[in-house]
């Protein structure tokens, strides 16, 4: 079995990846939106956002997703601190995502504590939130894919002593490769009985490729967010991590809404979409090149990995100065004619020369007209 088939789901930290971009601020009505979008396409478990006494929106941004009746868990990030952990204990979230460093660079350079002081803050703060009566308790490690593998495991195993639910492995800057991630997660689920996630960063590119290679690998959980907003070059992009578990491994996420969640994403964080981004660009489905036309015309589904539909995009055959002379001759038949022997290439010529370089390519009716005026 794909080790997607047996992944409990994903979890969207737009609101608060996407809320920590700069100049990026969602009010608490484009919060509300945004996850809504998020349970109507079947994203599992949703961060809502950190855990503070700051955050003003937090009380109503839990209680209009539960006024909703949202399906996907609601979820809080926190550090390991006493105040915080109070503060999301007073909200009642379904998940608490505790978040700690676990390299020594982290460790040492930005909080100036040791290794034993960071096995005490887990091991207080877990008991600490199960005491204030949160359900599931969820450990981010801070730059996990940076740590000393040795002590990942110290962690992870003061973690599970103390009863955490999941444990989730955080590429912080983007620096793990798939199997590297793969590797990480297969150590973790062959030697600790908790649920793996994993949050991967997309500064060299690879946060979707990380993320699907992690739940190949076994893990549980993945993030994203939308149009992978985030910190830098942002994180793994749900668009493409779950559109290809949606239309190559048929779990059950509604891609036909991508589009419209991907334009409030954009219009509200101020990014335009490119058009050739995957899943959601205007033009992922144009051709134009004389050996896809000819391979698209025979059977789509040669050139195309989906239906355009299923996104909510339109298949566009163009035809000018890079037809070849399979889809010259299609069309010539089309047409019912036949350039007399030998002539094929110099009709060819004749109909590229037709079409200035500078020139927009033709659809299918307009290259019609061009060539019956050459024959």
């Amino acid at each position: 079995m794909e080790g997607t088939q047996a992944m409990k789901g994903l979890i969207d930290s737009t609101l608060r990846e996407g809320g920590q971009m700069v100049g990026v601020q969602f009010s608490l009505a484009e919060k509300l939106a945004i996850a809504t979008q998020l349970d109507r396409l079947g994203i599992e478990e949703i961060e809502l956002g950190v855990a503070t006494s700051l955050d003003g929106d937090l009380p109503g941004l839990l209680a209009g997703c539960r006024a909703a009746r949202t399906r996907a868990r609601l979820a809080l990030w926190c550090r390991c601190r006493a105040e915080d952990i109070a503060v999301a204990a007073r909200l009642r979230p379904d998940v608490l995502s505790l978040s700690i460093p676990a390299s020594d660079l982290h460790i040492t350079k930005k909080l100036g504590k040791s290794r034993g002081w960071i096995l005490g803050a887990v091991n207080h703060s877990l008991h600490l939130s199960q005491e204030l009566g949160i359900g599931f308790i969820s450990l981010g490690l801070e730059d996990a894919t940076r740590a000393d593998p040795a002590f990942l495991l110290e962690i992870v195993n003061t973690a599970a002593a103390a009863g955490v639910d999941r444990i989730r492995l955080a590429d912080t800057v983007g620096v793990a490769t798939p199997a590297e991630l793969a590797r990480r997660v297969t150590t973790l689920k062959k030697n600790f009985a908790v649920e793996v996630g994993v949050h991967c960063h997309n500064d060299f590119g690879m946060a979707t490729a990380n993320s699907l290679a992690a739940l190949e690998a076994g893990a549980d959980w993945a993030d994203v967010t939308v149009l992978g907003v985030g910190e830098r070059a942002g994180n793994a992009r749900l668009e493409e991590v779950a559109g290809f578990l949606a239309l190559r491994r048929h779990r059950n996420y509604r891609v036909s809404h991508f589009r419209e969640l991907g334009d409030l994403i954009g219009r509200l964080t101020g990014q335009s979409i490119s058009p050739h981004h995957p899943l959601l660009g205007e033009k992922i489905f144009y051709c134009e090149s004389g050996l896809h036309l000819q391979g698209l015309n025979a059977a789509p589904e040669t050139y195309e990995p989906y239906e355009p539909e299923q996104v909510g995009a339109q298949r566009r055959l163009f035809y000018g100065a890079k037809i070849g002379k399979s889809e010259l001759l299609r069309h010539l038949a089309k047409a019912g004619s036949q350039p007399p022997p030998g002539q094929l290439d110099s009709l060819l010529q004749l109909i590229r020369a037709g079409i200035s370089p500078r020139d927009l390519p033709m659809e299918k009716d307009e290259f019609a007209g061009l060539l019956a005026k050459s024959i």
